[in-house]
């Protein structure tokens, strides 16, 4: 498990654009569970996390469509509700980071980590405002 002091830093760039941090299993299941669209980011320490992902949601969410809830988990922190997160990412395989976007309980787009490798934010921004436009 990661130190608390080094997960805060990266938690906070997108808990302070508004993402909800989830840290339960309760909490990531009322979440993906809910009526509507919803974001999962699988937050991460990885480079591709800080160079493409956490940028690239941040770019994509302030486009015109956007999901009706925005929420993280951290891996290798969050553990428990990690966990119970990529029970509903099915068929593939754990991922971090990894963006999942859900309409009405359903998972209907998915990015893992091997899509956010080797691309920019830009990239990885545009790719979720297609889904945002599709499904949002």
């Amino acid at each position: 498990m990661y130190p608390e002091s080094l997960v805060k830093q990266m938690k906070a760039e997108l808990t302070t654009v508004g993402f909800e941090d989830l840290t339960t299993p309760e909490e990531v299941n009322a979440a993906i569970n809910s009526k509507g669209s919803v974001l999962v980011v699988v937050n991460s320490v990885c480079g591709c996390a800080a160079g493409a992902a956490r940028p690239g949601v941040k770019l994509a969410i302030s486009g015109a469509k956007r999901p009706d809830r925005i929420t993280t988990v951290f891996a290798g922190f969050d553990t428990e509700a990690v966990a119970e997160a990529r029970k509903y990412f099915a068929p593939y395989p754990p991922s971090s980071p990894a963006l999942a976007l859900f309409k009405d309980g359903k998972l209907v787009h998915f990015i893992e980590r091997h899509h956010i490798e080797g691309r920019n934010a830009q990239m990885i921004a545009e790719n979720l405002q297609t889904a945002f436009n599709e499904y949002c």
